[in-house]
């Protein structure tokens, strides 16, 4: 299957959401030989539900190229207003005149530009890949073997296989696991519009229930919510539940929020996506060997900051960059983890933070958050969130001595 392809230069992507193909692409780019592996028998463009990629992701989408149908297709993200369940607006995050902080995007559409471009260049993509074990016992070479009985060595191995990682489970099986945040996130895309007309400003509210938040295109309007569950439920459970059961649970989460909250929910045709929220705070090693992880399978974070997509995008970026200029995998994998663990873990913890302020029903709890939060909010557009958005990699710029 691979022909005279050079095993000093071959390495093996396993996963391809986000992080797979960006590392992939830059990998080539650096001189490697990228081969990506992915679980599923077949891509699905409809895969998952939407999420903001914030401007600093969308340079490294400028950096490959491929930004474009990312901005034609997205909405743009300029201003997000903040609500109470009755209506009352708290305060604003932004400028709906201002600069454009990113794009919400679905999720499955970002996948499907960043395969067909890995696809463009000659990077194989083979599906139907399940990873089984990892013999990893040298620097110089690391062999995967996938259920299906066949194996495929290279020089290296990153594992771009999300929250739940496979290949961080073989490598670092004393790893911490991820942590439950206590919320569900679900979400769908109504054929009805809000009638604000305004399509790039975002509405999220503090329902009587639950969360809400929702975001116009030309065609639909994208929604989600957010509800506290005790336990540690996985996607399989939620899945395991029946659609019916779901949509009578979330319609009356939100019967008696302001609208057009009821209305969304209950004009969204098909299925509701179901997800819990997992997080990675801290990971104190992200390789061992001639195997590194990156994106969510190493620091995954909450949707709460809209970063999920962007750091794993950078992450693609820096990584290649290590490589180019330490072709000595384990030198690489070190300098790669001493220049992005202090982002990383930073971000994690202040998407959490957001996380934990989104759900009050006591009466209480919701005459202090209404008080408070128009305060805090104005604090917060004071304070300069450059570190979080205009974060910058050069490509030319050599990782040595960093």
């Amino acid at each position: 299957m691979n022909g005279a392809v050079n095993h000093e230069k071959k390495a093996l992507v396993i996963g391809c959401g986000i992080a797979g193909p960006a590392v992939a692409l830059f990998l080539k780019r650096a001189g490697f030989e990228p081969f990506i592996y992915e679980a599923d028998k077949k891509s699905d463009e409809y895969e998952g539900l939407f999420f903001n990629l914030a401007s600093n992701g969308l340079r490294v989408l400028q950096e490959l190229g491929i930004d474009g149908p990312v901005m034609e297709e997205g909405i743009a993200m300029r201003a997000m207003h903040m609500l109470n369940g009755k209506g009352r607006v708290l305060g604003v995050i932004g400028d709906e005149s201002g600069p454009v902080r990113g794009y919400t995007v679905k999720r499955g559409f970002l996948h499907k530009v960043l395969r067909d471009e890995a696809l463009r260049q000659g990077i194989p993509i083979v599906y139907d890949k399940r990873l089984k074990e990892i013999e990893n016992n040298s620097v110089y070479a690391v062999t995967a073997h996938f259920e299906d009985g066949t194996s495929e060595t290279g020089k290296l191995l990153i594992g771009c296989d999300g929250i739940h990682s496979k290949v961080r489970s073989i490598v670092l099986p004393d790893a911490p696991k991820p942590s439950y945040t206590g919320l569900l996130s679900y979400g769908g895309f109504s054929p009805k519009k809000s009638g604000t007309g305004k399509s790039e400003l975002q509405t999220m509210i503090f329902g009587r229930r639950a969360f809400f938040g929702y975001v116009e295109s030309d065609k639909e309007t994208f929604w989600f919510g957010n509800m506290n569950l005790s336990g540690s439920p996985t996607r399989k459970e939620l899945q395991q539940i029946p659609q019916s059961e779901w949509r009578s649970r979330i319609e009356q989460l939100h019967e008696q929020d302001v609208e057009p909250v009821p209305q969304l929910v209950q004009s969204t045709p098909g299925a509701f996506g179901v997800y819990p929220i997992y997080d990675i705070p801290k990971q104190p090693v992200w390789h061992q060997g001639s195997v590194v992880l990156i994106g969510d399978a190493v620091h995954a974070t909450s949707p709460s900051a809209g970063q999920g997509a962007s750091l794993a995008l950078e992450d693609a970026m820096v990584l290649a960059k290590c490589l180019r200029d330490n072709p000595h995998s384990p030198q690489a994998f070190a300098s790669f983890q001493q220049l992005r663990k202090e982002r990383v873990e930073r971000i994690v913890q202040y998407s959490r933070r957001i996380g934990q302020r989104k759900h009050a029903t006591n009466p209480v709890q919701v005459f202090f958050r209404d008080l408070m939060l128009p305060l805090f909010l104005k604090s917060a557009k004071k304070q300069s969130h450059t570190w979080l958005y205009d974060y910058r990699i050069d490509w030319e710029k050599s990782t040595r001595g960093m």
